[in-house]
This record gives C-alpha cells, structure tokens and sequence, in this order.
C-alpha cells in the first residue's frame, strides 16, 4: 500500500482534469482493499474508489477525502470448468485490455471484440461494457464484492447484477467495492486440433464483419478479430494513444438513448435505430405459500394464473422499445466532429461525435459546459435528452 497527498485527478484520468485529491491510498492486494474501504467507511469520511480513471469527469475543485486507487493484480484460471469452457478469476485492478490479451494469446474466445476498452476490470461490470457485437453479460458468472459497511466480501451471481445497456445494480445505487469477477469463456484447445486455429464467437456486429470481409455469424481467428477492432477503435480516437489527442477522453460521453416506437417515429427515417427485445417479468410464488396452501387452494391458485396468463395474451402489447444513435443525434443536431465553443479547450472529437475530448490544458467545468451544450443541441432539434455514460463527481450537467 502506498499513501499520497500531492496528486490529482487531472494526472489519473484519461481525460486529464480534475481537482486534488486530499489524500491517496493506492492497494495492489486484495485484503489491503478490504482493509482501506473497511476503514475509510468506519472513519465516517469521505471516500471514493478509483479504477482507471477512463471513465470519469470530475471538478475542478477535487474531492475533499480519501481516494482508493484499486491496483489488485492477478488472472488465475478456475478448476473443474466443463469441456471447452475456461473459468478465470481476475482481480479488479487489473487493466481490460490486458485481459483480453491474456485470453486471445491463449485462445480463450468471448472477449475478443472488447479489444481497446480502456479501464479496469473492477469497473467493466458497473455498466456492463460492451463493443461490436459483445457485452460482458455475455460471459460474466459473478463478481465478488464488498457491501459498503460489510466485514467481509460476497459472491453475486450475474444474474443478480440485473445488467443490461450500460446499467447493472452497481450502477443503479448498490454501493460497494468490486474485488474481482468471474468469466466463463470459450476454450478453444480440442477446436485448434482439427482446424489448426483459434476461432472466435459468431461475428455480430455488421462494422466489424465489413472489416473482416466477412458475414455476420461466421466465425475467425480471435487474433484477427482483436486486430480489427483495435483498428476500428483507433480509427475513433477509443484507444489510448499518447500521439493521438483525441484519444485524451472518457470514450464515448453519452450513451445511445431508448425510447418507445412513437418517438423514434418522430425522426427522420434515415436515423439509425435498432429495437430492443423486451424482457418478460418472471412470476414468483414463495415456496412458504405453495406448501402451506390446500390443494383446494393450490387449484384456485392455478386456475387463477391460467385466466391472467389469458388476459395478458389478448391484451394489447406494451410500446416496443427503440434504441437511437447518439452520434446521429449529435451530428444531425448541427454539431460537428472537431466542434468547440468559442474560447473553450474542450471540444468534439475529429473522429467521432460521441467523444469530448481535453484539446490541452482544459477544465472540467469546460468539459461539462460542452457536454450541456450537445444536450441543449439534441433536446431543441429532437426532444431526447441525451445521457452521460462517464461517472461525475463534482460536476452536474
């Protein structure tokens, strides 16, 4: 563990502004995280916790506590996973793409299009990360996790973790630590015998097929596949690049937004728009209630959910879900890539419109005003509001 007082933000996130940190504590073992987030929540102090910093917007007044940089190292691969399946153990701290590098070299598919995403991977289940065609839903198994006033960690399940666009519990206000997660992935061993590579999952995403020179649903080299992605990330400024000032960003600023049919029906037709499957609500009946019911009442139980089952079948369907493009939105709204305000340091990326980058020497006050102007430029021109994917902290937009 080390301790620091002279630091900020500005020198600990990819988009380099930010305020000074009151105190620094940086741990690189498990229990020394346990240790630092049991103590600060019994000091009664502000305290925060800091992976990457790759996706994360804060003041330029700082944070007035102590600030907990998760540096945790380790990948360990899990016993007793089933034929063709690989479990790995990964510690929060450590940095995503090396992850996914560690399972491309050694032929383990299912990460392979999440190639480039900076960060940690103590962060990747907060907003269910995802790029061309993968998401991390797609082969998390669980995290493990410390409750903010826990003494010890627990296991929860992905499924507990409800993630979905962007959003998981984590993001929606369960406060706590992630200390590592599981994955299940893809072993190619036995497929490289007789085909004499490693494939990875069905291409999924049309961008990154045109790329490949493939169709969607075949199947190439992991090795090719993480290629192709980092190209088409760097093609966007997504990729940290010390030459490349674009990549001075937190990724994309906003996420893609969903609103029901009748509004996606407002824009024009060109606009891109994908709809989203819903989900359908599961029925639960506690096990306490069936065992104690009489089969009187267990047969009125059923009768009764076979007549609602009947209802909702003839009911009229809820609205379908559409999912929008930002970038579209933004673009079409009249702001361009490059795009600043008058005096400002901060401006839209040259390569995309989703990225607000820091042109050298920007506030973060600078950065939000730009974020609030894209904003006020796509509710005037569409009535959507657009939302930030980074964290804020000591900003509002």
């Amino acid at each position: 563990m080390s301790e620091r007082h002279d630091v900020s933000f500005a020198e600990l996130t990819t988009l380099r502004v930010g305020g000074p940190i009151d105190r620094l504590v940086t741990a690189t073992m498990q229990q020394e995280l346990v240790d630092l987030v049991r103590d600060a929540d019994a000091s009664g102090g502000r305290w925060m916790v800091l992976g990457g910093g790759s996706n994360l917007l804060v003041g330029d007044d700082g944070f007035d506590g102590t600030v907990i940089r998760i540096a945790t190292k380790g990948i360990e691969v899990l016993p007793g996973a089933a034929a063709g399946s690989v479990h790995l153990r990964v510690q929060a701290g450590e940095v995503w793409d090396e992850l996914v590098a560690f399972a491309v070299e050694r032929g383990f598919s299912g990460l392979e299009a999440l190639s480039g995403i900076p960060g940690s991977v103590g962060a990747a289940p907060v907003q269910n990360i995802g790029a061309y065609g993968q998401e991390l839903s797609d082969v998390l198994v669980a995290i493990e996790f410390l409750d903010e006033g826990a003494d010890r960690p627990r296991r929860i399940s992905a499924d507990e973790l409800e993630l979905g666009y962007r959003t998981s519990v984590l993001k929606q206000g369960l406060a706590g630590v992630v200390l590592s997660i599981e994955l299940a992935l893809h072993d190619t061993t036995a497929e490289r015998e007789v085909l004499g590579q490693a494939l990875g999952t069905p291409v999924a995403y049309a961008q990154l097929a045109g790329a490949l020179g493939v169709q969607l649903g075949d199947r190439v080299p992991i090795a090719d596949v993480r290629e192709a992605v980092l190209a088409l990330r760097s093609g966007k400024g997504m990729v940290l690049d010390p030459d490349d000032p674009d990549s001075v960003s937190a990724g994309s600023f906003f996420t893609n937004p969903i609103v029901s049919e009748h509004v996606a029906r407002t824009l024009p037709g060109d606009a891109p728009r994908w709809y989203v499957e819903p989900e359908e609500p599961d029925e639960v009946v506690p096990l306490a209630e069936l065992e104690a019911a009489s089969p009187l009442d267990a047969f009125l139980a059923h009768q009764a959910e076979v007549e609602a089952a009947e209802t909702r079948a003839h009911a009229e369907p809820s609205e379908p879900l559409v999912k929008l493009s930002a970038a579209w939105l933004i673009e079409h709204s009249g702001i361009r890539r490059g795009f600043a305000l008058p005096g400002s340091r901060a401006a839209i990326s040259s390569k995309h419109t989703l990225a607000l980058t820091n042109r050298g020497g920007a506030s973060g006050e600078e950065l939000a005003q730009l974020a609030r102007f894209v904003q006020g430029r796509v509710q005037a021109e569409f009535g959507i509001m657009l939302h930030p994917e980074p964290v804020l902290v000591g900003v509002e937009l």
